[in-house]
C-alpha cells in the first residue's frame, strides 16, 4: 500500500487522473464562459444601443472589482473545491434558465444586466477559488506543470468558445447559445465532484474567527512574504501596461491601419498562439531553471515587442510581433503564476489568487477608458510606447528584487 502512495505522489501531472478530471472540469466552465459572454453580447447589441449594450457587458465588472478579495476568504475558509462546484451550479443555473426565457420572450436590458451582475459575483468567487485548487491536486514539484497545462486549458477555451458561440447564435439565437453554456457548465460538475483533494500542507493559519480577520491576516502574510509581496506588484505593473493596448488599443490600432476586424482577429490569434506555445513550453518541461530571473527578462523583452506593435505598417507583420508578445508574456504569466502556487502557503492561497486577480481583472480594466482618451490626444504610438515602459519597469522591479530574481521552481 505505501508503494502504491508513493507512485500516486510521483506520477506526473500529465497522467494524473485527479489532475486530469480537474483540467477536464475547467475546460468545460472556460468554455461555457466564452459561450455566455458571446450570447450575451449578441443579445445586449440586438436589444438596444451600442452604448446600452457596452453598459450591460461592464456590469460584471464591478462586483468582481469589489468582491474578489472577499472570494479569497471564501475560498480558504470553506475549501475551493466546494466553492468552484457552486460557482458552476449556479452559472448552469442561471444560463439555462434565460435560455428557458428566451423561448418565449425578448430579454429587456435590465434582466441582461441582472444575468451579468449574477455572473460577476459569482466571478468574485470562482476566481480565487480555482486558484487554490492545484495544490490540493497535485505534488509540489508538480505545480509548475499544472499551471502550463491550466494555460492549455484556458487558451483552448477561449479560442474554441467564440465560434461555438457563434454557431449556436447562428443556428438558434441566443437562447440556444445559453443552453450550450449551461451544458458546459453542467459538464464539469461530475469531474468537479469526483476530485479526491490531499489534506493542506504547510504553516498554521492566523485565524480570528471573522472574515475581515481572515483577509487581514491573509494581507499580512502576503506583505511580509519575501517573494510573494514584491511579486504581486510585478503583477500590477505588467497589467497595468499590458491590458488596456491589448483590450482597447489593438482595435484602434486596426482601424487606424485599415486592417479592420479581421486584422484585430488575425492578431489576436497570433498573440493565441504565442502564449499557448508558453503554456504548453511549462506542461512539457514542468520547470525552467532561474524561474524569478526569466520572468523578468521576459516581460522586460516582452515590452520592446508591446511598442513595436504601434509601428509596424503591415499586418502579417503585426502578427508576427503579437505572436512574440503572446510568447513572452504568456510565459511571465505563467510562470508568475506557478510561483505563486509554489511560494504560497495552501491555507492562504485563495486569498493570494484573490490579490492576484483583482491586480489583473479589477485595477488593470479601469485603465481602458484612460487608454482610449489618451489615444485620441496623442495616437496610438506613445500610448503604447508608455504602456510598454510600464511592463518593462515590472520586469526591472522583479529583477531588482533579490528574492524574486532567485526564486527558483521546485524540482
Amino acid at each position: 500500500m505505501t508503494a502504491t502512495l508513493l507512485a500516486a505522489v510521483e506520477r506526473p501531472a500529465h497522467r494524473d487522473p485527479q489532475v486530469l478530471r480537474w483540467l477536464g472540469a475547467y475546460t468545460a466552465s472556460t468554455l461555457g464562459d466564452s459561450v455566455y459572454h458571446l450570447a450575451l453580447s449578441w443579445a445586449a447589441v440586438r436589444g438596444g444601443s451600442p452604448a446600452e449594450a457596452g453598459l450591460v457587458l461592464a456590469v460584471s465588472a464591478v462586483p468582481r472589482a469589489l468582491l474578489m478579495l472577499g472570494g479569497g476568504v471564501v475560498a480558504d475558509r470553506f475549501g475551493p473545491r466546494r466553492v468552484v462546484i457552486a460557482s458552476d451550479t449556479v452559472r448552469c443555473l442561471v444560463v439555462l434558465l434565460v435560455a428557458a426565457l428566451l423561448l418565449v420572450a425578448s430579454p429587456t436590458l435590465w434582466t441582461l444586466a441582472g444575468i451579468a451582475l449574477v455572473f460577476g459575483i459569482v466571478d468574485a468567487l470562482f476566481m480565487p477559488a480555482v486558484g487554490a485548487l492545484p495544490p490540493r491536486l497535485a505534488p509540489h514539484d508538480q505545480l509548475a506543470r499544472v499551471q502550463g497545462m491550466r494555460g492549455l486549458a484556458y487558451r483552448s477555451g477561449a479560442v474554441l468558445g467564440a465560434p461555438l458561440g457563434g454557431l449556436a447564435v447562428a443556428l438558434g439565437g441566443p437562447g440556444i447559445a445559453f443552453a450550450v453554456a449551461g451544458a458546459l457548465f453542467a459538464l464539469s460538475l461530475p469531474l468537479l465532484l469526483g476530485l479526491r483533494l490531499r489534506p493542506l500542507s504547510g504553516a498554521a493559519e492566523d485565524r480570528s474567527g471573522t472574515a475581515l480577520g481572515d483577509l487581514a491576516a491573509g494581507l499580512r502574510y502576503l506583505r511580509g512574504h519575501r517573494v510573494l509581496g514584491p511579486l504581486m506588484i510585478v503583477i500590477a505593473l505588467s497589467d497595468l501596461g499590458f491590458v488596456g493596448p491589448l483590450n482597447v488599443g489593438l482595435a484602434l490600432l486596426s482601424d487606424e491601419r485599415g486592417w479592420g476586424a479581421a486584422g484585430i482577429g488575425w492578431i489576436l490569434a497570433g498573440f493565441g498562439v504565442g502564449a499557448g506555445g508558453a503554456s504548453l513550453l511549462l506542461s512539457v518541461k514542468g520547470r525552467v531553471p532561474r524561474a524569478g530571473a526569466v520572468l523578468g527578462w521576459s516581460m522586460a523583452v516582452g515590452a520592446v515587442s508591446i511598442g513595436a506593435l504601434a509601428y509596424v505598417p503591415q499586418l502579417p507583420l503585426a502578427v508576427a510581433v503579437a505572436l512574440s508578445v503572446g510568447l513572452l508574456a504568456g510565459l511571465s504569466g505563467a510562470l508568475c503564476g506557478a510561483l505563486v502556487q509554489t511560494e504560497c502557503d495552501p491555507a492562504y492561497l485563495g486569498r493570494v489568487s484573490a490579490v492576484s486577480g483583482l491586480c489583473s481583472l479589477g485595477l488593470a480594466p479601469l485603465g481602458f477608458p484612460l487608454t482610449g482618451a489618451a489615444i485620441g490626444l496623442w495616437g496610438v504610438g506613445p500610448v503604447f510606447t508608455t504602456s510598454a515602459a510600464v511592463c518593462a519597469l515590472a520586469g526591472l522591479y522583479g529583477l531588482s528584487v533579490r528574492a524574486v530574481r532567485r526564486a527558483e521552481l521546485p524540482r
